[in-house]
């Protein structure tokens, strides 16, 4: 009877095929010097490759002694299964891909923290990518990905190129569009409305008594859909003034600051600032107080985001809210219930928003 493989057996020599040595092997073109195969494995553990491949693909169908020889001699040489070569054999590579705009944005890193973690339930492994604010970009990547043929995909937003679009259709693999709404997704979205919310926080500030803003906003697409809906909104309701400034780059501090002197200087006073994210909003605050601006008796300040710091500024961050978390989750429910060909009840998932009213406004 085969025993256990142990740590003597395993050597350069035990790894070889049969006939080969490392200076022969190292000439080959088909192998990489010391690259340990399933072959290696199976030379290790006393049974044959099919047996091996046997074992990773339907454990059932391999005897327990044999299976713990096996894994014991993959335990001893560092042995990795080629996932590619598996997944064509299965159908399922067990990967998705999530492109995201920032892995250092905290509204992204939030909830895709909670995609991965209902994706890794199920099985999964989760490749996530940054593409910026580029379209080129995005572009780029997702050719990458498909590559690999991960088993789902999880896009931020809903426009995308027309390239892309085609790619993502042609690929037939199960996607989902997050955080943003549209009625035509390419397969699912789970989201809220840009719009809506810019529309509900121009409602908020005008039925606080406010009849003159200030509207800042990163480059961001959707934050200028955000940002102009505010306005429109505001605008009807009174026919306000309202100021707005656009941004190049990514929010700060520092550009939230900037951004109420600026306005100060050309005239703003007296009214609430709508800003794209919390961390602008964060930035006029400063500056406010910097100038002996009482908060909100003189400018009112309103955020998006409600990000972590938001409830513990001095004075505390009103800030319109997304469920990052319920976003995150809701996500990886309808891609997994996509890859598994179940029904969804809806293709648009819309999970709402909030206004969380603090003492900025």
């Amino acid at each position: 009877m085969p025993r256990a493989p142990s740590q003597n057996d395993f050597n350069r020599e035990t790894v070889l095929p049969k006939n080969e040595t490392p200076h022969t092997m190292s000439q080959s073109k088909e192998h990489h010097s010391g690259t340990v195969t399933m072959e290696s494995v199976g030379r290790l553990a006393g049974v044959s490759q099919v047996t091996v491949s046997r074992a990773l693909n339907d454990p059932s169908k391999v005897s327990a002694k044999t299976l713990q020889r096996i894994k014991d001699a993959i335990e001893l040489t560092g042995y990795v299964p080629n996932m590619v070569a598996g997944a064509l054999a299965s159908k399922r590579s067990h990967l998705i891909v999530a492109l995201i705009p920032s892995i250092t944005n905290f509204a992204y890193s939030e909830f895709i923290k909670h995609f991965i973690q209902v994706m890794r339930g199920h099985g999964y492994h989760v490749l996530t990518a940054e593409t910026g604010l580029s379209m080129e970009e995005e572009e780029s990547v997702l050719a990458t990905m498909l590559s690999r043929r991960p088993d789902g995909i999880m896009m931020t937003g809903i426009n995308h190129s027309a390239k892309c679009k085609r790619m993502l259709l042609g690929s037939g693999i199960p996607v989902v569009e997050i955080w943003d709404m549209t009625e035509s997704p390419i397969d699912t979205c789970v989201g809220f409305s840009h719009a809506k919310s810019g529309e509900e926080t121009a409602k908020f500030a005008h039925k606080k008594g406010y009849r003159n803003a200030l509207a800042i906003s990163a480059a961001d697409e959707r934050a200028l859909r955000r940002k102009d809906a505010f306005c429109e909104t505001f605008r009807k309701l009174g026919n306000n003034p309202v100021k707005e400034i656009c941004l190049d780059s990514p929010a700060s501090l520092e550009l939230g600051r900037k951004s109420l002197a600026q306005a100060i200087d050309e005239g703003f006073k007296n009214g609430v600032v709508m800003c794209s994210s919390d961390l602008l909003a964060h930035g006029v605050i400063i500056e406010a107080q910097t100038r002996n601006l009482r908060i909100p008796e003189d400018i009112a300040v309103i955020g998006f985001g409600n990000q972590n710091f938001a409830a513990f500024t001095v004075p505390s961050l009103t800030s319109l809210h997304v469920d990052r978390a319920y976003l995150g989750s809701q996500a990886a429910t309808a891609l997994m219930a996509r890859i598994d060909k179940k029904p969804l009840q809806k293709n648009c998932i819309d999970i709402g928003f909030e206004i969380v009213e603090r003492d900025s406004a």
